[in-house]
């Protein structure tokens, strides 16, 4: 299947959308008139921008060659896209139920794919969708490599002379930033700072973004045009993937570097689902937790490390949660009543809470102001957006803040005390596509140069997580890498590109344990990392470790047993049982859709090589088509087939029932148990 946050082609032109809304029209024309003939315009990653009007912007700009547009901006979203045959059978339902057929593409996006932006447009970002622009060569060219802290100073620099940006409206009229309150704030007083003119500012109201008044509301007189759209489309909502039983073991192990009455920061994607669903066991099924935790780790209960790091208890006081972005896992851990340890403005006020010694005033302020999450920008599910409804209020019991990335991403030179109370014990969970040996971590870009993503704020918070006093940074990364047939290991000995430098080394978790490298010399560090990697690559690595003089000899019965059928053994029967659901936050898909995600999944892997594909036909022209099964029959129907096809259709058809009976025997969810969200 294609990556999720690849584009289809757009639906509407944005000179088509602009002609239709006299207002919008308007808009354009202030914003071209302000910016004279180059217009330089910020707008915010992910959630925050208005497609409709920078398509429109685009649409003129592109039919303007004595005009010139510069977007600068990080993370842009677009529905998903599909091949011909099975992909698009499977994927065309879901995206027109899923993101509406409504939904506005971005224009510049969809042509920096194809590299065929005008001469006279640039597009530059310093976050991509992950793997989306890796053959875009005006993408590659145009990539700004800013650590998120030095985002706003960088667009600064670039003489940015217009924001745009969807905002929520709230009670009296006041407008809040909403998702995106992260660089808007510091980039117009990065600009003021460098002397240049406040940038035109323009608004669009968005009816289903959440209000959220702590530290993103401001007055209407903040932008200096509001457009409120009759109607608009749905939310971006990014679909919920599967969790494997490699990534529980990744979640699992990291549950227990996690402190009770400490501070958690996490990203989004199956990693970080793994590890709050996790979480949440801990806290509301610890028998069951215990449980698991013995079949895949049996010394976790004795281990020094978790004693001294986190823990296997219930979390009696609660964590504190302080992200660059918020998604769907702090949702569940708050339902869940993880997330409840709030935090003051007021250091002293901070560290006797946390000590039990408050005073009555301390208490009184933990009432009136104390605040459980603090994020920069949001972007997750539709049932995200619905809780977001209800606890950005001012007067909502549950107290969330979206502020500034300089606030959440470093310490201040002079907040560095309070954000330190505040963040205590905290854990900086971040994920990364490859390690070596000697504690490098590659997140962001290939060997070549090439960028899959960008650095975001990993680099502050593994930083942070060597700033702070009894911080650790957690670096989570699956051990193998699958490309079709091709398995190659994730733990390297060197790479030709570095994210995270290896002197930042901290703790690094794959589905085969925890590595404790803080502070390590390097024969330490490459035992400890060669004993979590997978046990059909660690002799070829060891040897160069060897070789290099960096190690005398290495224990191969430190990873003797780090093989996919070993975590399958651990933690199968778990799945079975239902503690360990394969869509732990909830599914988009239909239960007949997730059976096709399987098949198909199984179907790619089948068929990746000329072997596999030719035993994946011989099986399906020999199948026996008259016992189809209920569900098969249902999967059948969702696809559209009803046994009318031509010759072609007729064997991909052949070829998923073959799928889906392979798959079969991974249906089955177990009894019917109460969530893992629900205390017991």
């Amino acid at each position: 299947m294609s990556n999720p946050l690849s584009p289809p082609a757009s639906r509407a032109s944005g000179a088509e959308t602009a002609r239709s809304d006299p207002a919008l029209e308007d808009a354009i024309e202030r914003l071209l008139r302000h910016a004279g003939p180059h217009l330089v315009i910020g707008a915010p990653l992910g959630l925050g921008k208005p497609h409709r009007v920078l398509n429109a912007l685009y649409a003129r700009i592109a039919a303007d060659p004595s005009r010139r547009l510069t977007i600068l901006s990080a993370l842009s979203l677009a529905r998903p896209r599909a091949k011909a045959g099975l992909e698009r059978r499977f994927l065309g339902p879901f995206v027109e139920r899923h993101f509406g057929a409504a939904f506005e593409d971005p224009a510049w996006f969809l042509a920096q794919q194809r590299d065929a932006l005008p001469p006279n447009i640039e597009v530059e970002e310093f976050y991509l969708p992950s793997g989306a622009l890796l053959g875009s060569r005006q993408a590659q060219q145009h990539y700004a490599s800013l650590n998120y802290t030095h985002a706003a100073r960088g667009i600064a620099a670039r003489g940015c002379n217009a924001i745009v940006q969807s905002v929520a409206r709230g009670p009296g009229g006041r407008l809040s930033l909403s998702c995106n309150p992260d660089l808007t704030f510091d980039l117009v007083d990065a600009l003021a700072a460098r002397g240049l003119p406040r940038p035109l500012m323009l608004a669009e109201v968005h009816p289903e973004l959440p209000y959220v008044e702590r530290g993103a509301s401001v007055d209407p007189g903040f932008f200096d045009i509001v457009l409120t759209p009759a109607r608009l489309p749905p939310l971006f909502a990014v679909p919920r993937q599967p969790v494997s039983l490699a990534e529980f073991a990744i979640g699992l192990y990291a549950s227990t570097l996690v402190k009770d009455g400490g501070t958690l920061q996490i990203g989004i994607g199956a990693l970080s689902d793994a590890l709050t669903h996790a979480l949440v066991l801990r806290h509301t099924r610890n028998a069951d937790y215990r449980r698991i935790l013995e079949a895949l780790w049996p010394e976790a209960g004795t281990s020094a490390l978790v004693r001294e790091t986190g823990g296997l208890t219930p979390f009696e006081h609660g964590l504190f949660g302080c992200s660059e972005m918020v998604m769907d896992g702090f949702r569940v851990l708050a339902e869940a009543g993880v997330l409840k340890r709030a935090v003051v403005p007021d250091a002293a006020a901070q560290a006797r809470l946390d000590a039990g010694t408050a005073t009555p005033a301390d208490l009184a302020l933990r009432e009136a102001e104390g605040e459980l999450l603090h994020g920069g920008f949001f972007l997750g599910s539709h049932d995200l957006y619905r809780w977001l409804r209800q606890v950005g209020s001012a007067d909502s019991p549950f107290r969330l803040r979206m502020t500034r990335i300089s606030e959440i991403n470093q310490l201040g030179t002079d907040t560095a005390a309070l954000q330190a109370a505040q963040r205590r014990h905290a854990r900086f969970i971040n994920t990364t596509m490859m390690q070596t040996v000697l504690g490098a971590a590659v997140s962001d870009a290939l060997e070549d140069g090439r960028v899959v993503s960008g650095v975001g704020g990993q680099y502050n918070f593994v930083a942070m997580g060597h700033a702070l006093p009894d911080a650790r940074s957690i670096l989570l990364f699956r051990a193998v890498r699958e490309s079709g047939a091709m398995v190659s290991s994730s733990l390297l000995w060197h790479y030709g590109h570095a994210t995270i430098p290896r002197h930042l080394r901290d703790l690094a978790i794959s589905e085969y344990g925890i590595a404790d490298l803080r502070d390590r010399g390097d024969a330490d560090c490459i035992r400890a990392m060669l004993a979590i990697g997978d046990a059909r690559f660690m002799p070829a690595l060891a040897g160069k470790a060897i070789a290099a003089g960096k190690l005398d000899r290495a224990d191969a019965g430190t990873w003797a047993r780090n093989t996919p059928e070993a975590i399958d053994a651990a933690l199968a029967p778990f799945r079975r049982e239902g503690l360990l659901p394969e869509y732990p936050m909830g599914s988009d898909f239909t239960p007949t859709e997730q059976d096709l995600v399987r098949a198909l999944g199984r179907l790619k892997r089948d068929t990746a090589t000329r072997v596999g594909k030719a035993g994946a036909l011989w099986k399906a022209l020999w199948l026996d088509e008259a016992r189809a099964t209920p569900r098969e029959a249902a999967a059948l129907a969702r696809m559209g087939y009803d046994g009318r096809e031509g010759w072609r259709e007729a064997l991909e058809r052949r070829l998923l029932r073959s799928a889906l009976r392979a798959t079969a025997h991974t249906l089955s969810a177990g009894p019917s148990l109460p969530p893992p969200h629900s205390p017991r």
